[in-house]
């Protein structure tokens, strides 16, 4: 599966409830949770791993910058930087999946368009026919 982000997220929900995000979220404030609030919350999720992704890699490059003084003190920050930002790159993918999945699950339903012509009528379910013998 591709990589999707919070922005194509965000596109893929506008699109399903044919209205912009911020509409949407503002709309979900005043109703109970349901799956709106739920696409929301997951998209919210993906675009905060997305940004700590974004945090963490740059922390990191600082850390290791060539002009930098690498001694016992700064290699336990630069583990640990390493390791949020493995941290993060996982739930981003997590999220990204999971979210992913729900919106490709609830496709707009196509707008039925009016017949050209009459009707037909459905004809009715035949009637069993009432058994001559009882039943005890």
């Amino acid at each position: 599966m591709p990589d999707v982000t919070s922005t194509e997220i965000a596109g893929r929900i506008e699109d399903l409830y044919a209205t912009p995000l911020a509409d949407l979220e503002s709309h979900a404030q005043d109703q109970p949770p349901g799956m709106l609030s739920a696409l929301l919350d997951m998209h919210d999720d993906l675009a905060f791993a997305e940004r700590s992704i974004a945090f963490h890699r740059d922390r990191l490059a600082q850390l290791v910058h060539p002009e930098r003084q690498m001694g016992g003190h700064e290699v336990s920050h630069v583990l640990d930087c390493a390791r949020r930002l493995a941290e993060a790159v996982a739930i981003r993918d997590v999220q990204a999946k999971a979210v992913s999945a729900v919106v490709q699950s609830l496709g707009r339903l196509p707008v039925p368009q009016p017949s050209p012509g009459p009707v037909p009528a459905v004809p009715a379910p035949p009637v069993p026919a009432a058994s001559a013998a009882r039943s005890r």
